[in-house]
Formats: C-alpha cells, sequence, structure tokens
C-alpha cells in the first residue's frame, strides 16, 4: 500500500469516526439533557446584538459538549457538523399544515394504548429532519430548536411514546407524500398523517395502510378518521408489514410504497433490509422510506468497519471501499 492510498483511508476513517462523534454527542444529548439550554441562555448571549439565535445555541452546546474550538478535532466537529446541524423552527410552519389545522386531538385512552398531546418546552433539543449525507461521507444530523412552546399530538404504549407528529415526521414525510400517486400503501399507521396527506391528492387513487395493532387502529378509526374529508380513499389493513409484502401486495399492483414501522434508524435497519429484500416481488412498485438517510447511515458505519479491516491487511484499496459504501 503507498503512503497516498493509506493516508487517503486514514482521511475516509477519520470522517467516519466523526459521524460516530457527533451521533454520540447527539444521542447523549437527546436523552439526558435536551432541555440543558434555555430561553434565558440564550438571551444573555443575544441581547446585545453581537450574536444571533443559531450561534448562540452552537457556542452553548459547544460548551456543553466541553469542545475546545483551540484543539483541531474540536473545531473540525463544531465547524463541519454542529455549526451547519442548528436550526432555529418556526413553530408557525408545522402548525399550518393541513393536518395540524384540521385534526382536532383529544386524550384518550385504548387498551395499552393512549392519544394525547405533548409538548417542547422553549430550546428543548429535537431532531428535525432526516441525515444530511455528504459526498465526502460525512453526515449531519439536523438539530432544531423552537423558540417558543410546541404542542404536537402523540401516541402512547404502555405510556411510553410511540408514534408522534413533530417536525421530524413531518418533513420526514414530505418525499412520500410528494411522490405519492396512483394506489399507495403505507405500512404503519400512527396518527396517519402519511395517509391523510396523501389522500388529500388529486393524483392518488387509494391509500391502503398496513397496521398490525387492533388497539391502534381503534384509535385512528374512532377519534382520526372521522376527522378526515377524504376517508373513503382510505382503507386499513390489520396484518403484518412483511407478511403483507411478501404474500399479497404483489398482487394489488400498488404505484408506491411507503414503509414507517421503526421508532429510530436502531430498530429501524434490520427491518429496512429485511423490506428492501422484498421489493423485487413489487417490481411496479416505488419504495420509499422513512428517515431512510439515518438507516444508511447506520448501515454505512457497519460496513465501512468491514472494510477498513480488509483494508488493513491490503485486500481493498480506497477506491474500492468508496464504491463499496455509495452503493448503500
Amino acid at each position: 500500500m503507498t503512503d497516498r492510498e493509506r493516508n487517503g483511508i486514514s482521511a475516509l476513517a477519520e470522517i467516519f469516526d466523526n459521524n460516530y462523534r457527533i451521533t454520540n454527542l447527539y444521542a447523549e444529548y437527546l436523552t439526558r439533557a435536551p432541555e440543558a439550554i434555555r430561553p434565558d441562555m440564550v438571551s444573555a448571549l443575544t441581547e446585545d446584538g453581537a450574536l444571533t439565535a443559531k450561534e448562540a445555541v452552537v457556542g452553548l452546546i459547544t460548551e456543553l459538549f466541553g469542545l475546545d474550538f483551540e484543539r483541531s478535532e474540536d473545531r473540525r466537529l463544531i465547524m463541519d457538523y454542529i455549526t451547519p446541524s442548528v436550526r432555529i423552527l418556526d413553530g408557525k410552519r408545522y402548525t399550518e399544515n393541513p393536518y395540524y389545522r384540521e385534526i382536532k386531538i383529544e386524550n384518550v385512552k385504548a387498551g395499552r394504548w393512549e392519544l394525547r398531546r405533548e409538548a417542547y418546552e422553549p430550546y428543548r433539543a429535537v431532531i428535525c429532519d432526516d441525515m444530511i449525507i455528504r459526498e465526502d461521507f460525512s453526515e449531519v444530523p439536523p438539530l432544531g430548536f423552537f423558540t417558543e412552546r410546541f404542542e404536537f399530538p402523540a401516541v402512547l404504549e404502555d405510556g411510553n411514546e410511540w408514534m408522534t407528529l413533530t417536525p421530524v415526521d413531518l418533513d420526514t414525510s414530505d418525499y412520500a407524500i410528494m411522490r405519492a400517486r396512483g394506489k399507495v400503501v403505507t405500512f404503519g399507521l400512527g396518527l396517519g398523517y402519511f395517509a391523510f396527506m396523501a389522500a388529500r391528492k388529486s393524483e392518488v387513487e387509494s391509500v391502503t395502510v398496513v397496521e398490525k395493532s387492533p388497539e391502534v387502529i381503534e384509535l385512528f378509526e374512532s377519534y382520526i378518521l372521522p376527522q378526515i374529508k377524504c376517508k373513503k380513499k382510505i382503507r386499513i389493513v390489520l396484518a403484518d408489514a412483511f407478511e403483507y409484502a411478501e404474500s399479497v401486495m404483489p398482487r394489488e399492483g400498488f404505484d408506491v410504497a411507503f414503509v414507517d414501522t421503526w421508532r429510530d434508524a436502531s430498530d429501524g435497519a434490520p427491518m429496512y433490509r429485511k423490506m428492501k429484500a422484498l421489493e423485487h416481488l413489487s417490481e411496479g412498485t416505488e419504495f420509499i422510506y422513512w428517515i431512510e438517510n439515518f438507516l444508511r447511515s447506520r448501515i454505512r458505519a457497519e460496513k465501512f468497519e468491514e472494510l477498513y479491516a480488509l483494508a488493513e491487511k491490503g485486500c481493498v484499496t480506497l477506491e474500492e471501499i468508496k464504491k463499496e459504501i455509495s452503493k448503500i
């Protein structure tokens, strides 16, 4: 292996290390202290006009993570990852969404399941879109902050949040909604946001929703479906997503399939792989996956570890590594 080849592989390894580092830092932040940044802290840094709200938040995150701008590895994380990831969110952009305007959510329970409204306090950190994957393989998870209290509907199972309708849920469904046409199938019901938005489109003939929980279906059919103007287009099927995709879907002739059966990338990656393996059974269907870039990110990281180990033994080149990763 030449020095140039070795240096190229090392540089790529550094990118994947930084991807891992920022993902872990954000995961720790969102799990342990998502409300660590308070409005008064931002106000103290912005009151003289020297800093914007975004710059103040970036500075507070830097301090929270114990990063030092004078250290080159920390400076790169701050400049290349944290700064472009931070977004100050406008609540009106989401509350003016048709679902938010038309669907009224009341606090109700059905067995283990509960439908209710929850809220983000000002400057609580939230993931607000799908992962940004750059051409150099670096990855930026968008981190959003509302300046005012933001309420959203949620479905809970045994008191644990299962499905929400937050900025990330709206923004990461946009592409699937845009592509929806003809006969549409979606896996995972939740609060019915995708079904609601797809059914509104004139170019959508029908929306079949595959959901395996009868309690979730009962909640939706009792409290949400009656409020949907285009409800005649929506059909709910009680079934397992993978069994349906394997045995029923190939005969249905769907034009678009939107798959949203996971909570996050950690439990989604195996299901993503499993559904991808079934795509060939419905050749005429366009498959779209919720938070696909987060899923690809997780799978890419696993693949890179395998390839890096082979590279150290001289079994693969830098270009071969890039080519394999690009396929994911």
